[in-house]
């Protein structure tokens, strides 16, 4: 079968690679007709390369049609329509029962010290082959994958595997209700998704980002909408207190993570990695502050006192500073990680079957495109190109 792989930094290709088999009974095999390019899949291209294998398939956003069942699969069946999740969860260990799939114990990678395994995502991961290709195998069949109904557009549904949970979580994480302010950093997929969602709830949405064509979106959508090149960076917390009463956000999402413009020290140590032996550079991106934090700072400065943080941008770095007495002294909460995507499935997909697309998502993504043209997409998606948000490619 065709897949994207990893074959080296900067470096997608799309290759003939194994047809995936039940390997346990307890797995299926998905025959794959949407899947997302998201921009986790940017840090793998770079700068997470040290984790990279040469021929790795990558890609965590699928669904597809299941093809085949091990024996031990009884609730999922040859035919069905299936979401599948990033994160690869068993939904019946300690952590799955208490609503952090994203830790299952049963794929935690006890010996890179992270959590439950990802589809298409590393050796930090797992390294599991990932669902940028034609079919793909899925463990825990019969509580892994969202079943989800014939008929409406692959797009109703895909999100559900990445895009969606990651945003709700995002949400629910900043605890707030109708009429709090909610402060979104970054307008890409997460960001805009965490906006809309925060605005079905009642929120008052204030969206910051550099891209026009990004900030155009959410302010369709009802968000007030800043672009930080044409304030300027240290303008926007008082740009933030000036519209909250003085006070600052209620709560700030961080959908921006490591790869924020601004930190001049960790962007020329991000980019020095790629001089380094493999193994060098993995060791400093486990044992070493390498993220460029500008976003992160952002939302200490610009969440009120007694607020909260809620990060979704994905951070690498083991020992990036942090400033500890702002933080106490504002009383700042501050929530984080990997969605818990089984966690919040069941609400996101009640609220999608309504007749009303309430959240957009059927017209969310700005690239349809197929398989072949990945590694073009990876480009044009690392360099903000085209009007680029979201790519979903057809196998």
């Amino acid at each position: 079968m065709r897949a994207v792989t990893w074959q080296g930094r900067r470096d997608m290709q799309v290759v003939d690679v194994p047809d995936p088999r039940i390997e346990e009974p307890t797995d299926a095999v998905v025959r794959i007709t949407s899947t997302g390019l998201c921009g986790s899949d940017l840090h793998l291209y770079d700068p997470f390369t040290p984790f990279m294998t040469p021929g790795d398939v990558v890609g965590h956003e699928p669904m597809g049609i299941v093809e085949q069942v091990g024996a031990d699969v009884h609730q999922l069946r040859v035919g069905d329509r299936v979401v599948v999740p990033f994160n690869i969860s068993c939904g019946t260990c300690w952590m799955c029962s208490r609503g952090l799939h994203s830790q299952c114990e049963t794929t935690q990678n006890r010996e890179q010290g992270t959590g439950a395994s990802l589809f298409g995502y590393s050796k930090l991961y797992g390294q599991v082959p990932g669902g940028q290709a034609e079919a793909m195998r899925v463990p825990f069949a019969d509580t892994l994958p969202i079943v989800v109904p014939e008929g409406p557009p692959d797009d109703r549904f895909l999100y559900l595997s990445d895009v969606l949970p990651t945003a709700w979580q995002g949400v629910e994480y900043a605890d707030v209700a109708a009429g709090d302010s909610v402060l979104v950093l970054g307008a890409g997929p997460i960001g805009d998704m965490a906006a809309r969602v925060a605005l079905h709830r009642g929120c008052e949405v204030i969206v910051v980002d550099r891209v026009p064509e990004r900030l155009e979106r959410t302010a369709r959508r009802g968000a007030a909408t800043i672009n930080i090149d044409e304030l300027g960076s240290d303008n926007l917390p008082e740009k933030i207190r000036e519209l909250t009463s003085g006070r600052g956000a209620d709560a700030v999402i961080d959908a921006v993570g490591m790869e924020a413009h601004g930190s001049p020290v960790a962007e020329v140590m991000q980019k020095s990695l790629g001089i380094l032996p493999k193994a060098a550079r993995a060791a400093i991106m486990q044992n070493a502050g390498v993220d460029r934090l500008e976003a992160l700072y952002q939302a200490i400065e610009c969440v009120r006192r007694g607020g909260t943080i809620s990060l979704v941008g994905v951070y690498g770095g083991a020992a990036d500073p942090m400033p500890m007495m702002q933080l106490f002294d504002k009383q700042v909460q501050l929530r984080m990680g990997q969605a818990n995507v089984r966690r919040w499935s069941d609400d996101i997909f009640a609220l999608l079957q309504q007749d009303e697309d309430v959240l957009g998502v059927e017209s969310f993504a700005t690239h349809h495109l197929p398989l072949e043209e990945a590694p073009q997409a990876y480009k044009t998606f690392q360099d903000k190109g085209d009007g680029m948000v979201k790519a979903v490619f057809r196998p």
